[in-house]
């Protein structure tokens, strides 16, 4: 390596890093060139707009080798998911670039290799946004980083933006990291998927917005390989059965994108089912099964990997050929991202969306999740600051009521504004004022449920589809129509499906069922409210592992649950067809149809308890009256309620259990008709949620001398 900063640096030998990169017949595009010299020349801060495919890795790999050459420090990526980092390591080790890698995924091999950065082997250092707040890495880790980096690029640049599609508060941390860097070290921001508003965003919070030391550099997002297609089907079931008449057709192998996690395992198996090689891809895969997925669509030895969009800005394959989505994501910038995976380096690719009812559901629960009012964000602030000592996430809980995610958004936010810090052992009050943003918080849900609406005007449109996007993204090289939509050249994929495959994708569909894991833990910090309780569940108390139907966000019964809990929807009985799918249910988990033992752990219910309901009694009444007339099984009673505070909505475990600890009594008469059926319980609700009034009352049954408590409910909420 030489060490000589002041060398000249021309086009040629960019060009040979390129080739070493990308091959013999590579060459750097002018626009390539531009970022390359502005990064490895002139040692500028850059924001790259660029569409998927363009070459941005290229950029900050090319502009690595050159400054390394010249005796600079390591380049820092910060890189948002896994599967990126990894195609990324790849890509520099083809170019001879020593890349590493510290991630919540090789906690083992962290010592080592920070050993190898502080002796200057490793040219390229890829973390995660969440890494730049994690105490031992902030503290011991980052600081010698930011004295000796050679390049900070900061990849998905979008993500620093409240404004962008997929916000993430500790990517706005490298505003102070670039604070620390020494004079004249070159960034480079990047993204594909930023309209004019997240570009000044990114801009201001990355200190790129100095135009006499900045490069901005966008480029059209046209894609000419993608022809963009929308398919209008009228149920899961149909959008199941096109997937299996139609992945045939699909060119190449490919990605089916779906909403929610549950969906990429029901999708899946389905089409597993009926021959193809898929493999299932979401956050809570685990880290060997990604790995294997990911190079079994590389090598292409399955047709699809049906994923969730923790895969959407993570997943380099040049020869993608389709891209489907069952279900439509809540923004045209988002649905431009991830079909941004297909045709990088094929002439034509597919691209499909085949939007569901249930989508607007989804998108209402993820909007569920912005920042919260201004009373709880204090209420939060106030518990650090009376604390004088580090509260984890889980003590919070017990003083302001919002979801563990939603929460722990929040604390990030605060901790990029200054106002708390996270440290070893949890959360602190920084002491520093901090102003509530009401009108920004408005304004950035505002633009998002102009998205959403701007989803469904995409669904609909007669206009060309790729220029529709453009247009939501401010491409400001817009000529006309791309000619290769199905608006544009008039040719469409049928919507009409064989009957009989759709028979087969709604007898799957509803086919099975969902477990009911039983809580085996109390929250912490319960004496806070009052109540005694902390540690393990003892095993004489716990509920049994139960059974729901379905998820209410289940492409099978979802939607029909989703119709029958809904709120506003008024209260009565279950409907045959619904009662008919929980007979089924049981059948199953009693191994009655010869697939295993009855009832195997816990033998079979010897009587049927209810919950009490405020809202639906007739529903319940209507279940448990089906379920014992089918089942031959006595209804014992109800654990009724023995007050009732009147806390309805999202909370969280603590504030859930506070609600129902105390709240329910089983009575002189279901006790004295428990001894009289001495046996297991079958426990019914209609809907778990949180899972504490489940728990609470299987308890109490358990304290009264049931050997087992098995809970049966209609739905699960998520």
């Amino acid at each position: 390596m030489r060490n000589d900063v002041t060398s000249p640096i021309d086009r040629e030998e960019a060009e040979a890093a390129l080739r070493l990169l990308a091959g013999d017949t590579a060459r750097l595009r002018e626009d390539q060139w531009t970022a390359i010299e502005a990064l490895a020349v002139h040692r500028r801060r850059a924001l790259v707009v660029q569409r998927t495919g363009w070459g941005k890795s290229a950029v900050y790999f090319v502009a690595t080798a050159l400054l390394r050459a010249r005796g600079a420090g390591p380049t820092l990526i910060v890189s948002p998911l896994l599967a990126l980092m990894r195609n990324q390591i790849e890509a520099a080790e083809r170019a001879g670039i020593r890349a590493r890698t510290i991630n919540s995924a090789n906690l083992h091999e962290w010592q080592e290799i920070q050993a190898e950065i502080a002796n200057g082997v490793v040219d390229v250092l890829l973390i995660s946004p969440e890494r730049l707040n994690n105490p031992d890495f902030r503290d011991e880790v980052l600081p010698k980083l930011a004295s000796e980096v050679g390049l900070l690029v900061v990849d998905e640049a979008h993500t620093v933006s409240d404004w962008g599609h997929d916000f993430r508060p500790d990517y706005r941390r490298i505003r102070t990291f670039l604070a620390d860097l020494p004079p004249r070290v070159p960034v480079l921001a990047t993204t594909a998927t930023a309209n004019a508003r997240v570009v000044a965003d990114v801009a201001e919070q990355l200190g790129t917005g100095d135009g006499s030391d900045a490069l901005v550099l966008r480029g059209t997002l046209d894609r000419e390989s993608l022809s963009l297609h929308v398919v209008q089907l009228g149920s899961p079931e149909e959008r199941f059965a096109f997937l299996a008449e139609q992945l045939p057709n699909l060119p190449g192998s490919g990605i089916i994108y779906t909403l929610t996690v549950a969906a990429t395992d029901e999708v899946a198996t389905f089409l597993r089912s009926r021959g193809f090689e898929v493999a299932s891809y979401s956050g809570r895969t685990e880290d060997a099964e990604r790995r294997q997925a990911e190079a079994d669509l590389l090598g292409n030895r399955i047709k699809a990997l049906v994923a969730t969009s923790a895969l959407g800005m993570g997943f380099d394959k040049p020869d993608l050929g389709f891209v489907v989505h069952l279900g439509a994501p809540n923004s045209p910038i988002a649905y431009y991202q991830q079909v941004g995976r297909a045709g990088r380096g094929v002439d034509h690719a597919e691209v499909l969306l085949l939007p569901g009812r249930e989508d607007r559901a989804i998108w209402k629960y993820f909007a569920s999740l912005a920042f919260p009012p201004e009373d709880q964000v204090r209420q939060t602030l106030d518990a650090l600051a009376a604390a004088g000592r580090p509260l984890s996430t889980a003590a919070l809980e017990t003083q302001v009521d919002l979801r563990r995610s939603r929460l722990e958004t929040m604390l990030k936010v605060l901790d990029v504004d200054g106002a708390v810090r996270r440290v070893k052992g949890g959360w602190v009050s920084t002491g520093e004022p901090w102003q509530y943003d009401g009108e920004r918080y408005a304004r950035v849900a505002a633009a998002r449920e102009a998205e959403q609406r701007s989803m469904i005007e995409y669904e609909t449109t007669d206009e060309c589809r790729m220029t529709f996007l453009r247009r939501q993204l401010d491409d400001p090289a817009i000529e006309g129509p791309c000619g290769r939509c199905d608006n544009c050249t008039g040719v469409h994929w049928k919507a009409h499906v064989n009957a009989g495959v759709v028979d087969a994708a709604g007898s799957h569909a509803k086919r099975a069922w969902v477990t009911i894991q039983p809580r085996r833990q109390w929250p912490t910090g319960m004496s806070a409210f009052g109540v005694a309780v902390k540690g393990k569940i003892p095993a004489g108390e716990l509920a049994a592992e139960g059974r729901a139907l379905a998820r209410l966000t289940d492409l099978g019964w979802g939607s029909a649950l989703r119709d029958l809990l809904g709120s506003g929807v008024p209260d009565q009985p279950v409907p045959p067809q619904l009662l008919d799918a929980m007979v089924n249910v049981l059948k199953h988990w009693a191994g009655g149809d010869g697939s295993g033992p009855a009832w195997s752990e816990t033998g079979r219910p010897a009587s049927i308890v209810t919950i009490a309901s405020r809202r639906r009694p007739r529903l319940i009444a209507s279940l448990a009256e089906g379920v014992s007339q089918i089942g031959r099984l006595p209804i014992a009673g109800s654990v009724d309620r023995a007050r009732d505070d009147g806390h309805t909505g999202p909370t969280n475990s603590a504030w859930r259990l506070r609600s129902v600890y105390d709240a329910f009594d089983l009575g002189p008469q279901l006790r004295e008709r428990l001894a009289e059926c001495p046996g297991p319980v079958l426990l019914v609700d209609d809907l778990v949620d949180s899972g504490w009034t489940m728990t609470v009352a299987a308890r109490l049954l358990r304290q009264a001398g049931a050997p087992a408590v098995l809970p049966l409910a209609l739905a699960l909420a998520g």
